[in-house]
Parts: structure tokens; sequence; C-alpha cells
């Protein structure tokens, strides 16, 4: 068993309130969990208006299938997020 893990940080150029990166967020994750069937939260700068950090998380018997679910995924932040992306990082970790 493989779990991945992905955590990719995003710039809010121009946000100035929380409920505006909630939108954007909440449109991520959802996009995210559609298409991959990953599970995605907000894990990191929570009070910040202008940083958002989003991880992805899953589970899978073969760790190539794990990270190019990963890696599609942020490929598909990166084409249709309005927002800068700043940072992404991959994890495998084996479970056996």
């Amino acid at each position: 068993m493989y779990v991945g893990i992905a955590r990719v940080e995003f710039a809010l150029h121009g946000n100035d309130s929380l409920k505006g990166k909630r939108r954007v967020a909440n449109s991520l994750k959802q996009k995210m969990r559609n298409r991959f069937n990953v599970a995605v939260a907000e894990v990191e700068a929570q009070d910040s208006h202008t940083r958002l950090v989003l991880a992805a998380v899953t589970v899978g018997n073969d760790h190539v299938h794990v990270r190019r679910r990963l890696d599609n995924c942020i490929s598909m932040l990166e084409d249709i997020s309005p927002e800068e992306m700043t940072d992404s990082v991959v994890e495998i970790i084996s479970g056996e």
C-alpha cells in the first residue's frame, strides 16, 4: 500500500478577504475531488488573505499510479487556477 501526499501553495494576488480566499479554495478543492477522487484540505495559512496551501491525499497499491495521479492533479491546478502556483511537492509513503 502506498499513500501519496501532494502539497500545493498559491499566491493570491489582489485578494483582500478570507471570503475571496475561501471561494478560490472551495472551487479548486471540488475540481480536484471530482476529477481525481482525492481527499483535499487547506492545511496551512488559514488566516492569510494572500496565501493558500492545499494538500491532496490518495492511496493505492502501485506507487507509480499514486504518483501519476498526484502529478496529474498538480498539472490540472496549474492549467485551471487563476492564481499563481508558487510551490508544489509530492511525497509517496510506503505502508509495507
